[in-house]
């Protein structure tokens, strides 16, 4: 069985026998060297966003629409978080062309409160790829080009899911091998991904798949559908062929969507309703697909469109057709999945909540309105609904790569024992408790889709609710002692103590960082904020899971030094996503900046200002304008002194480092964990505003896009 680098001949700078990976960037030498199979993505979605989605009816045999318990309750989520309307700026901008060096001292260290003096990884020139994107313009060359593909994965290691670099390498391996031009790298990345999960997307049942239909394939000018809030409610005139396939897939039990995609697609394949896609999209639309429910390993298959002008579009029918009502089960999956993992931490808040966590004191709606009644059903409101759950995941995926070896496939189900559950609820816990504090101590508005809790129950409940979850996490740890042993739950309880403590330190720095600025601050004290801000909870949920699994003696300098640099890297992303608003929490664009927050982008534009331009964001920071022109002229200023573009180094130094540390974890089944865990945490949005990265082509296998 070929593996990806040696179809593609890679080889490695280290000398003749050892393997390069393909997703290692071979232009940049200062970038690691990953283990073949890592899962490596640049600039996909969150793994989880809730939002509106577009949704279609069954049909009862005497008509009347029939809506399946899937849609009512991923729709009722959908308009809950969506219900804070949006405040935030939608002006996008390009952060320059040129970069400007970090200094020394502004860089991620060793030591969570020093930074050391590599240089950062220096990126080259962006460069656009709308030249990749063309589509052939005859049905026989597409089908001879997708014969072609399907050939040239026959012998693709299956074990794994690769990732966007793995593919345009295998693109350009394609395309040099078939003698056909670079702009078709595009549409042959599309087709090499479909060769890789053709067979297991056919062995998914019918009713565990979706179909997603873009609205441009409707007709432009007679199309009688209506688009609501939830996108294009076909009315199957037959003036388009939605309609066709639409009728066909809901008669085989397939979920559809038609819209050009949506965020909350990983959210319904972890609430555990699909384990496959088929879409169908353009390649503009594909480019910004979202890598992660790829990563994730959800077996997928896109139909690319002929064109990208959005009206009147056209396709490849048979193509679709191909697929759609083929069923042809396998005797196993061939590719790992974390899918059943997520489900696992997800099933911990839904179906398992009442049975791992039973209420006290809010057993019945009149308790729970009562006054004793009153902060544990908020509280317990709080836990169970809203974020991404992906803390909870990683504990039981740590603690499942060290005991299982983490070889679970899409359609599996996994399950563990309640005190495992119980510390990755805890874990939940904490995180919750820090948000809630958080919250009150910036005066954030959303949270979650939602007002803030202080907002909605006032100051001194919602701290008092944040105690509360504190101490409901402690609880839920030491109800395991007896099962897991009381030296391991002592463990695990003095790792969350100190990453409490670590959080205040961290969360104290920044708030009189407020109260007394200091406009001499260097990219060095913001970094050193965040190390302790933000890094403590991952350590936390990670240290959690291997500690259950056994002992810590090979992971105990590794796991707060990997966590040190993933959350950094996460931190400044954060930063950079502030510019373009947040769907999900604060949903107000540059609301950290305009709230004198000592951010690493503010850090690295005093670096670099002029004494004129550092006067002017004091002045911009100090006064009470309006806020529209107040962002634009730090904007400006952020983007002469090529804040942006220092802080993108930086993450791409964090992800260096935090490689680099998961490259020497012996058990494979954890070091591709990590490598997902980079991969998720410190990916960028697609919207961010940013020009594309240069490094590396953004388009990807068939999902769906960002809207």
């Amino acid at each position: 069985m070929q593996t990806v680098e040696e179809l593609c001949n890679l080889k490695s700078h280290e000398g003749p026998v050892a393997a390069r990976p393909l997703c290692t960037r071979v232009q940049d030498p200062s970038l690691t060297i990953r283990a073949q199979l890592r899962s490596r993505e640049r600039r996909a979605s969150e793994c989880v966003r809730s939002g509106a989605f577009p949704w279609s009816p069954c049909q009862e045999t005497d008509g009347s629409p029939v809506i399946d318990p899937w849609i009512l309750r991923i729709r009722e989520e959908s308009v809950l978080d969506n219900a804070a309307p949006h405040a935030g700026l939608n002006e996008s901008t390009t952060h320059g062309t040129s970069l400007t060096a970090v200094s020394e001292t502004a860089m991620p260290a060793a030591d969570p409160r020093e930074i050391d003096d590599d240089p950062a990884p220096v990126k080259k020139a962006r460069r656009s790829t709308s030249h990749l994107k063309a589509v052939p313009e005859t049905l026989a060359q597409r089908n001879e080009i997708n014969a072609a593909s399907d050939r040239f994965m026959l012998t693709i290691d299956r074990s794994h899911a690769f990732t966007r670099d793995d593919l345009e390498q295998l693109g350009r391996t394609f395309l040099k091998q078939e003698s056909l031009p670079e702009k078709f790298l595009g549409f042959v990345m599309v087709l090499l991904g479909n060769a890789f999960w053709k067979r297991q997307f056919l062995a998914v049942p019918f009713e565990r798949r979706m179909l997603l239909l873009p609205h441009c394939m409707k007709h432009a000018e007679g199309c009688p559908a209506e688009y609501d809030q939830f996108g294009l409610d076909c009315e199957k005139c037959g003036a388009c062929s939605i309609a066709d396939y639409k009728v066909r897939a809901e008669q085989l039990g397939y979920k559809v969507l038609v819209a050009e995609g949506s965020p909350i697609v990983l959210k319904i394949i972890v609430e555990g309703y699909i384990d496959g896609i088929l879409g169908v999209a353009c390649l503009n639309v594909l480019e910004k697909a979202i890598d992660k429910v790829l990563l994730a390993g959800v077996p997928s298959y896109a139909v690319p469109l002929h064109s990208g002008d959005c009206k009147n579009t056209s396709l490849d029918e048979s193509w679709v057709w191909e697929v759609l009502d083929k069923y042809e089960p396998l005797p196993s999956p061939e590719t790992t999945s974390y899918i059943p993992l997520m489900r696992a931490g997800n099933k911990l808040f839904t179906e398992d909540f009442d049975r791992l966590l039973p209420r006290i004191r809010s057993t019945t709606p009149e308790k729970a309105r009562s006054p004793l009644g009153l902060t544990e059903d908020i509280a317990y409101d709080w836990l169970a609904n809203g974020g991404k759950r992906f803390r909870p995941f990683i504990t039981l995926a740590a603690y499942d790569a060290l005991t299982r070896e983490g070889k679970n496939a899409t359609g599996d189900t996994v399950s563990f024992s309640d005190p495992v559950c119980r510390v990755a609820m805890a874990i939940e816990a904490f995180h919750k408790a820090s948000l809630v504090h958080d919250d009150i101590q910036d005066d954030d508005l959303f949270r979650y889709g939602r007002q803030t809790l202080h907002r909605t129950q006032g100051m001194g409940p919602a701290i008092n609710i944040g105690d509360y979850l504190i101490g409901l996490g402690y609880k839920l740890v030491n109800s395991c002692r007896g099962d897991l042993g009381t030296d391991i739950a002592c463990d695990i309880i003095e790792s969350m103590s100190n990453a409490h403590i670590r959080l205040c330190d961290g969360q104290g720095a920044e708030m009189a960082w407020k109260d007394s600025p200091d406009w001499a601050m260097t990219a060095l004290d913001a970094l050193q904020i965040y190390a302790l801000k933000t890094s403590p909870a991952f350590e936390a949920a990670l240290y959690a899971g291997l500690r259950m699994a056994g002992p810590m003696d090979k992971y105990n300098d590794l796991v707060p030094q990997f966590c040190r640099q993933v959350g950094v890297g996460f931190q400044i992303l954060n930063d950079l996503k502030d510019w373009d608003g947040d769907n999900n929490n604060k949903m107000v664009a540059g609301q950290d900046a305009l709230s004198l927050r000592p951010t690493v982008l503010l850090a690295l534009a005093l670096q670099s200002a002029t004494p004129t331009q550092r006067q002017e964001i004091r002045d911009i920071l100090e006064s009470n304008g309006e806020d529209t022109l107040r962002l634009a002229r730090l904007r400006r200023i952020f983007t002469a002194t090529n804040a942006f573009q220092s802080a993108e180094q930086l993450v791409e130094k964090s992800r260096a480092r935090a490689e680099a540390l998961a490259d020497s974890v012996e058990s494979e089944a954890l070091r591709k964990l990590l490598y997902f865990f980079i991969d998720t945490v410190l990916a960028e949005e697609p919207n961010s505003g940013k020009a594309p990265s240069d490094n590396s082509m953004l388009i990807s296998l068939p999902i769906l896009a960002q809207v």
